[in-house]
Order: C-alpha cells, then structure tokens, then sequence
C-alpha cells in the first residue's frame, strides 16, 4: 500500500447550473435509476431542476462551502451537464483527469475553459492534463468520480466495474496517478449492475459508506472490506434499499473554517437509520438539500452534482 498523502476532502467544489436539464435516453438503459416524469414537460422539469440547483447552491454556501458555479451552455444541449464530476478530476498534485463518456451526448458537456477559468480566475494550479477519451474509439469509458472512488489518505482507487467503467481504462489511470486499484461487481437486488461507483460507496475523511450487500462474489466483497477496514475508518454498512435511496451517493467537503462538511440529499438523509446518523455526525456536520427532480430523471444524487477541487491554489496578494 503507497503511503498516504493527500486530504480526502476538497476545500472548494465545481458545480455546473443546467440549461437544458431533462431525461437522457442515452443513459437510461444503463442506469435504473433513472425514471421518465410523464407528468411534467420538458420546460417545467427543467424549471424544477434549476430551483433545486440553486437551492443546494445555497445550502452549502450558507454552510461556508466555497462552491464556484459554472453556467451550462443552451447550445449544444447537454441534459446531464448538472453532474460535471463524470468528465473531470481535479487532483492535489496539481493533475486534472479528463475521462471517456459511455453516451455520445455527455461528450459535449466537457468543457476546456472550465479548465482555463479555474486556472485564470480562480488561481488553481494545473501541471498536467492527462486525456483519455481516446477510449471513446474503442468503446472504453471510464466516468470520472461517478465511476472511481479514490482513498487520496490511502492511495487507493475504488472501481464497480460496468458498461461506464471499464478495466483496462482504469488500470491505466491508477498507473498514471500512482494509486494502488481495487476493483469489484456491484449488482441491485434484480441482478442488474450498478452503474457507477458512487452510487456503492463514498469515503470521508473517518467514514466509509458502502452498500457491501451489492457485491455478490463473497471474494470480491472480502477483499473490499478488508482494505475499507485497514483505513481505521468507521465504516457505515448500508443495505441495498438504503442505496436505492442514495444513501451512499453523498460527499465529505471543507468549509472555508476548515470544517468537515457532509452534503447529501433529503431522500439519502430519511434513508440512514439513527445510529449510522450518530456515527456521521461524529465526523462531519450533515447539510441536506431536497433534489428530487434530479434524483428522479436523472438518476443521480448530490454527489454526482459535485466536483471535488483537490488543486493547490496560489495565495491571493491583492
């Protein structure tokens, strides 16, 4: 195991605010979550997701989150472009991971001056770019932090291997990062595989959460639980109904007072029983937002929404 070196939560987070949010058929045949709304337009869903956007926005800056927020561009329309964590990874040594998308619509949400205003604008520092999404031509993809879970204290990458998470793409994203892979299946209660990683699991700095029930191969589910042990982390064992809820879809940040924040939605938090609340509130201060447009058309949760920013940043002089 590498030794450890870098802080598990981000001190400012990257959100995208939608300009054309609605149901993305691309993605919908592999992810279960999502769910077609025949009750409200297109128009009146993407007016939902936009006051739900905002509201969350608001909730973490009352909480002292440095949240910088980027507008979605109407054209070309990208209905997904709320969840910016699948294209990019922002890490501390100063590399930014640009990654190859399963749907061809989700391409177009990668955004290179998001990039060049988080250097220009916001002082982050950025030594290396590394692009895989010459993947795409081989039909490899591999989605960001929705896909990767990374242990930054451990060195340690975590990957539900799935059509939107594939083998070769990781190995050689943890050779180029220097961190060691543990790989696993992770399947709902009908046997249909989940489509990203952190929907399974999410890991603060002395927390895991992890939906173990979901990894069907004894070995495999062993061998996770072991490393997830190894940390010394308090590990929150959540069951599958608990993640169908988005239990394990939640992110550990930073105020600017350097307190542990813990964001997850209004559904996530009812899912949690009491005594796994105790234990995360022992870590972290818990800030939820309702986000059920979102969580209903796109099958995603609060943490898809949010990119972590681990980058060094210049000191502001004045």
């Amino acid at each position: 195991m590498a030794e450890g070196r870098h802080s598990q939560t981000a001190a400012a987070i990257l959100m995208v605010r939608p300009a054309g949010f609605g149901f993305n058929e691309e993605t919908a045949e592999t992810n279960v979550f999502q769910m077609r709304d025949e009750n409200l337009s297109d128009k009146e869903l993407h007016e939902w997701a936009i006051l739900e956007f905002d509201a969350l926005v608001k909730n973490l800056r009352a909480a002292d989150v440095d949240v910088i927020v980027f507008e979605d561009t109407p054209e070309p329309r990208t209905p997904e472009a709320v969840f910016p964590n699948n294209w990019l990874s922002l890490h501390q040594d100063g590399t930014v991971v640009i990654y190859p998308m399963y749907a061809p619509i989700r391409r177009l949400e990668r955004r290179p001056d998001i990039v060049d205003k988080l250097q220009t604008l916001y002082r982050f520092e950025v030594s290396r770019v590394i692009d895989l999404t010459h993947h795409e031509d081989q039909g490899k993809f591999l989605e960001g932090t929705g896909s990767v879970v990374f242990d930054y204290q451990g060195n340690c990458a975590y990957a539900n291997i799935s059509p939107r998470t594939d083998a070769d793409v990781l190995s050689e994203l943890t050779e180029l990062l220097g961190y060691d892979l543990v790989t696993f299946q992770a399947k709902d209660a009908q046997g249909i595989d989940i489509y990203h990683t952190n929907v399974v699991m999410s890991i603060g700095e002395g927390f895991i959460i992890i939906c173990a029930d979901a990894i069907d191969n004894v070995s495999e589910r062993e061998v996770v639980l072991s490393r997830l042990k190894d940390t010394g982390r308090d590990l929150v064992l959540i069951d599958r109904d608990q993640m169908g809820h988005f239990a394990g879809n939640v992110l550990e940040v930073e105020s600017r007072g350097r307190e542990r924040v813990l964001v997850m939605s209004s559904q996530a938090l009812q899912a949690f029983v009491l005594g796994q609340i105790k234990t995360l509130q022992k870590h972290a201060r818990i800030v939820t937002s309702a986000i059920p447009t979102v969580e209903r058309v796109e099958g995603g949760s609060i943490r898809c929404m949010i990119a972590g920013i681990h980058l060094p940043r210049r000191e502001f002089l004045g």
